[in-house]
C-alpha cells in the first residue's frame, strides 16, 4: 500500500493495511492463523501497560494475547487468540523513521504472529538478523 495520507491514518486505515499485509502472506502461514482475531486500538489498555512494565504507551506497537500453538493442548485457553496493533505508537514510529507504513505494519503483524507460533523476541531477532545477511 503506497497511499499518501493528508491526515493521520485512522484505526480503519491501519486495519486495512494489516488485512492487506496478512493476505500477502503465504497460504501455509495463513492456515495456521485462522482463529486469530486482529484488533487495532490507539494504545494498549492501562492493565497491559502495567503488566508489560511500559514507561510509555508509545513503547508498544503490537501484542499477541493468547496461547501459542505448541502449548494449545496443555494450556487452558480462556478466550480467543488476539493480535493487537496499536495505531498511535505505529504512527509515532512511522513519523520518526519515515519507514513505509505498510512495511512497518506488516513487520509488526508478522512479529506478533511469530509469538502465536511460540517464538520469543530473541528467536525472531535471530531470524531477522539471518535474513538481513
Amino acid at each position: 500500500m503506497t497511499d499518501t495520507f493528508a491526515t493521520a491514518p485512522s484505526l480503519g486505515d491501519i486495519e486495512e493495511i494489516a488485512r492487506t499485509a496478512f493476505a500477502s502472506l503465504p497460504e501455509e502461514f495463513q492456515a495456521l492463523t485462522t482463529d486469530i482475531v486482529f484488533r487495532v486500538d490507539d494504545f494498549p489498555d492501562p492493565g497491559t501497560e502495567r503488566e508489560m512494565g511500559l514507561q510509555s504507551p508509545f513503547d508498544l506497537m503490537g501484542l499477541y494475547s493468547g496461547v501459542p500453538l505448541g502449548e494449545k493442548e496443555t494450556a487452558m485457553q480462556t478466550g480467543p487468540d488476539i493480535i493487537f496493533l496499536y495505531r498511535r505508537p505505529l504512527l509515532d514510529y512511522w513519523c520518526e523513521t519515515e519507514e513505509d507504513l505498510a512495511h512497518l505494519v506488516r513487520h509488526v503483524l508478522i512479529h506478533e504472529i511469530g509469538h502465536h507460533f511460540g517464538l520469543s523476541d530473541e528467536d525472531m531477532e535471530k531470524i531477522e538478523a539471518a535474513a538481513d545477511v
